[in-house]
C-alpha cells in the first residue's frame, strides 16, 4: 500500500497526529506589551501570582477555545472560559470570575496575544491594584505552568472524548477541572491536590 493512498484513508477516517493546529497567540501592533515580573521572583504563597492563556480543544467537527485563570503557587485552576472565537471577553469573563471567588492576586502574568494586551483586560487588571507580567516574545516557558496544564488536560480527557458541541465541551471541561483541583495529586506539589495545597496556604495567611 503507498503513502498516498494511506494519506487518503487516513482523512476519510479522520486520522490525524496530535499537534498543536490553531494558532492561540497573536500579538496587536497597537496594544502596550508589559514586561516579565516573574524572573527569579520566588512565588510563596497563593494568589500571588495568576496566570492566564489560552489553547484550543478539538471537537468532533471543528475545535473551541479555551481559557483558564490558574495560580501559579498551587496549580489550582480558578476559574475557565470556553468560546468558539478567540475574542478579549471570554479572557475577561474568566478573570472577573475568579476575582468574584477568590480575590486578587498581587501579579497576573500572561502571554503577549491580543487578547490580554487589550485595552479593556489591562484595565481592569490595573482598576483592580494588579500588577501585569507578559512573557518574552516566543517564550513559552515564561508560562510553564499553564503550558504544562494544557498538555495534561489534552492528553488525560480532550483526546479521549469527541465533543459534540461547545456545551458538551464546556461540561466535560469543568468536570475534568474538578477532579484536577481535588483529586489529581502532583508531584512537583509532593503529591498533593492542587486544592490542598491553595486552601492550606490560604489558612497559613490568615494565620500569620
Amino acid at each position: 500500500m503507498g503513502r498516498k493512498h494511506v494519506g487518503t484513508l487516513m482523512r476519510k477516517m479522520g486520522v490525524a497526529a496530535l499537534y498543536r493546529k490553531p494558532k492561540t497567540t497573536k500579538r496587536h501592533p497597537e496594544h502596550k506589551v508589559y514586561p516579565y515580573l516573574l524572573l527569579g521572583l520566588p512565588i510563596t504563597r497563593a494568589n500571588q501570582v495568576w496566570a492566564m492563556a489560552i489553547t484550543y480543544l478539538p471537537m468532533a467537527r471543528g475545535f473551541v477555545y479555551l481559557t483558564v485563570v490558574m495560580d501559579w503557587y498551587s496549580r489550582r485552576v480558578l476559574s475557565h472560559r470556553v468560546s468558539i472565537s478567540m475574542d478579549a471577553q471570554f479572557c475577561l469573563d474568566a478573570l472577573e470570575q475568579a476575582i468574584e471567588k477568590h480575590g486578587t492576586p498581587a501579579i497576573m502574568n500572561t502571554d503577549q496575544g491580543s487578547q490580554f494586551t487589550s485595552l479593556a483586560f489591562t484595565r481592569y487588571l490595573s482598576d483592580n491594584g494588579i500588577q501585569i507580567s507578559m512573557d518574552g516574545k516566543g517564550a513559552w516557558r515564561d508560562n510553564v505552568f499553564v503550558e504544562r496544564l494544557w498538555r495534561t488536560v489534552k492528553y488525560e480527557h480532550v483526546y479521549l472524548h469527541a465533543y459534540e458541541s461547545t456545551r458538551d465541551a464546556n461540561s466535560k471541561i469543568a468536570h475534568y477541572f474538578t477532579f484536577y483541583n481535588q483529586r489529581r495529586p502532583h508531584s512537583t506539589l509532593d503529591r498533593q491536590t492542587p486544592d490542598q495545597v491553595y486552601f492550606n496556604s490560604l489558612l497559613s495567611q490568615e494565620a500569620a
